[in-house]
Order: C-alpha cells, then sequence, then structure tokens
C-alpha cells in the first residue's frame, strides 16, 4: 500500500484532493440547504479554505507537473490553503468550548460587514469570533461541525503532503 502511495503522480493528488474538496462541499451545503443551518462567518472562512485548496488542485491536475519544483509549489500552496482551514477550525472549536459567560457577544453579519468594513478589518473580527459561532446547533458521534471540518482539514492535507512527497521522490531535470 505504501508503495502504490509513494508512486502516485501530482494529478492524481491533486484529483483525490479535489474529490476530497468535492465531497466537503457537498456536505457543506447539503447541511445548509436541505438541514437548514445557517453557515456561521467561521463556517463560511472555512468553505472558502476549502475551495482556495480545490483551486490549486484543479490546476495542479490539469497542469501535471511532471519536476520536483512544480510539484513541490501546488504542494506548498494547497498545503498552506489547508493549514489555514484547520487554523479557522480550530478557533471556532475553541469558541464552542468557552463558558457562556466569556463568549463574545454577536456582531453584524458577514454581508454587512463586507460592505462597510475593508477585508482586512472583516477577517479580524471574524477570526475575533461572535456568539453565533460559539452556538453548538449539529452534534453527530458527540462531535460537533466544526470538529468534523478539522478532521477533513487533516484528512485532506494528505493530498498536498502526497504531492511534496512526490517533489522529493523526483529526480531532478539535468
Amino acid at each position: 500500500m505504501t508503495h502504490a502511495l509513494q508512486r502516485l503522480s501530482v494529478r492524481q493528488w491533486s484529483l483525490a484532493g479535489l474529490a476530497f474538496c468535492a465531497l466537503m462541499m457537498a456536505v457543506a451545503l447539503g447541511l445548509e440547504h436541505i438541514a437548514g443551518l445557517e453557515p456561521c462567518p467561521l463556517c463560511i472562512f472555512q468553505r472558502v479554505a476549502v475551495l482556495g485548496a480545490a483551486s490549486v488542485f484543479a490546476v495542479a491536475a490539469l497542469h501535471n507537473p511532471g519536476g520536483r519544483a512544480g510539484a513541490a509549489i501546488y504542494g506548498g500552496l494547497s498545503l498552506s490553503a489547508v493549514i489555514g482551514g484547520i487554523g479557522v477550525a480550530w478557533r471556532h472549536l475553541w469558541l464552542q468550548s468557552l463558558p457562556p459567560d466569556e463568549v463574545p457577544t454577536c456582531g453584524p453579519g458577514l454581508d454587512y460587514m463586507m460592505d462597510i468594513l475593508p477585508l482586512r478589518d472583516v477577517v479580524a473580527m471574524v477570526l475575533s469570533g461572535s456568539g453565533e459561532c460559539a452556538e453548538i446547533d449539529f452534534l453527530l458521534l458527540g462531535i460537533s461541525l466544526p470538529g468534523w471540518t478539522l478532521i477533513g482539514f487533516v484528512v485532506l492535507a494528505l493530498a498536498p503532503l502526497g504531492m511534496l512527497l512526490t517533489a522529493c521522490r523526483e529526480r531532478p531535470l539535468a
């Protein structure tokens, strides 16, 4: 099994990562549109991280670089998006773990903030958290949605790590 994973190309790792991103987004959109769970601002930021990783995976799959540099660049870019998603999901879980008296108050909606504030301020306000992000609306096997998203990002990290492994395995072009 390990030997087979070592032989995967950048395109194969990218397609696997892209498929997992599609699965993560399908679950998120299903929970929103079918189950009626409205995403909080941190949930939306986690979706942006998934879409960022998916974009890199799509370009990498189309390009399918043969050398070390391309595999390393695509692996590094997609890993950056995944690590960003891990950070946001971790922050979301931390907010949910706060005692009720320490939960930040609810702020304005993300749409409103995007209309009136610069992007830097919006990101800072969202990451500081709000009361709506601390609410636990759904549990599956005792794990909240940000917990499942964190697990998803950790699994998703295997694809960029596989691309970086491919970069280490490739022979330099002479």
